[in-house]
């Protein structure tokens, strides 16, 4: 039988964990916090993140990272994504030998502004072949109560990447192979922050075809930037690109656009810091991004200004008339 360890118990990590159990994979999932581990592990519920969602009876949990990797075929990395780097570093020395480490992160790391699956290889020192990343319109609410859902599973070795998407395919849950790594990252990590910015415009009560005109042009800056780092362009147009983006943008269930709709209804960073509970990737990742598309001569005046209203306080309004009246560029496309 598939073994997998779960690394990450908040929202996504036990829905997907959750997912692993149902698909028959025996999984484990381990947390730092006692209290959560030992309702999941006796009780069957995480009630911080997922409560009243009865989780799979044979779901373990459990604080000790040596006995969740134990024998694991697949350990999925679940933690946010600006902690990985010293997590993995304290994980790395029990990583079974063989195992392909998955990614469930969105994001990019602050300093190095290298995607997670790079994290991943560089501290685990491990071969491309045995990372692997999971991406897609997957809104963990929705999952846990069984409505259907797709993702894209990637990884450069294609029986690593099939083995996965058995190990999590359920009647509800479908996932879709996909080699091309850097775009399924991409698209992951950049749709948060073009949320962000869809959510500012919501709360400044903004109308729809500003939500479309961001997401259409976020989507190009997303692509921009993937072909400048050698990414599938048609990745960006299914779920891992345009699919992600727009269940991120549009739905309440959104961490991502629900922070960017409370700035934008005149909430300070520090209100809605305090009055988000789970991590909103985008936040942090912003910068990151932007100075990816820096390092690459990219042009992403979307991210630009997220981050000057997320991290230097310039007001949204402000910020909404820089997009509007940035000179115009012939462009076949919109």
């Amino acid at each position: 039988m598939t073994k997998a360890a779960v690394f990450g118990t908040g929202s996504w990590g036990t829905t997907f964990a959750m997912i692993l159990a149902h698909a028959g994979t025996r999984t484990t999932l381990w947390g730092r916090r006692a209290d959560v581990v030992e309702a999941i592990d006796r009780r069957h519920e995480n009630p911080d993140y997922l409560p009243g969602v009865e989780l799979p009876s044979t779901l373990r949990a459990t604080t000790d990272p040596a006995e969740a990797l134990d024998g694991a075929d697949f350990v999925v990395l679940a933690v946010p994504s600006q902690t990985l780097r010293a997590n993995l570093a304290v994980w790395k020395p029990d990583l079974p030998s063989g195992a392909v480490l998955v990614s469930l992160m969105k994001g990019i790391e602050l300093g190095t502004a290298k995607r997670m699956s790079e994290v991943i290889r560089e501290v685990a020192e491990v071969p491309p072949e045995r990372v692997a990343v999971v991406s897609g319109p997957n809104l963990a609410g929705e999952i846990v109560r069984g409505q259907p859902a797709a993702t894209v599973v990637a990884c450069p070795d294609e029986k690593a990447m099939e083995r996965l998407q058995a190990a999590c395919h359920l009647p509800s849950f479908r996932a879709y192979t996909n080699p091309d790594v850097v775009g399924v990252e991409l698209g992951g990590a950049v749709k948060n922050v073009i949320a962000l910015a869809v959510g500012v415009a919501t709360g400044m009560g903004m109308g729809d075809n500003v939500a479309a005109t961001l997401m259409t042009r976020g989507l190009a800056e997303i692509s921009r930037l993937g072909a400048a780092l050698g990414a599938d362009p048609h990745t960006f147009a299914g779920l891992a690109g345009m699919g992600d983006l727009v269940a991120t943008c549009t739905s309440p269930l959104s961490r991502n656009r629900t922070f960017g709709e409370n700035l934008g209804r005149g909430m300070t960073l520090a209100e809605v810091v305090a009055a988000t509970k789970q991590t909103a990737e985008g936040v942090k990742s912003c910068e990151s991004v932007l100075e990816l598309a820096r390092k690459h001569d990219v042009e992403m005046p979307i991210t630009e200004v997220v981050v000057a209203v997320v991290h230097d306080g310039m007001p949204p309004g402000e910020a909404a008339m820089l997009l509007m009246s940035r000179t115009p560029k012939p462009e076949r496309y919109g």
